[in-house]
């Protein structure tokens, strides 16, 4: 499992230092990783990643 995450970390930093911008983008981070569409969770779960609260009506 140590390596597993230890690969992951070396493909981040691979893209960060590639990338152009500044920063990642969360869409960025999850195609680095791999991570499938349905894992990522419904766009109110990325908006609290983000720091927003979710409305409720």
């Amino acid at each position: 499992m140590a390596l597993a995450e230890i690969e992951l970390c070396g493909e981040l930093i691979i893209a960060a230092t590639s990338a152009p911008e500044e920063r990642l983008s969360d869409d960025r981070i999850d195609e680095v990783l791999r991570v499938e569409a349905a894992r990522r969770g419904s766009e109110c779960e990325r908006g609290r990643r983000r720091g927003r609260q979710e409305i409720t009506p």
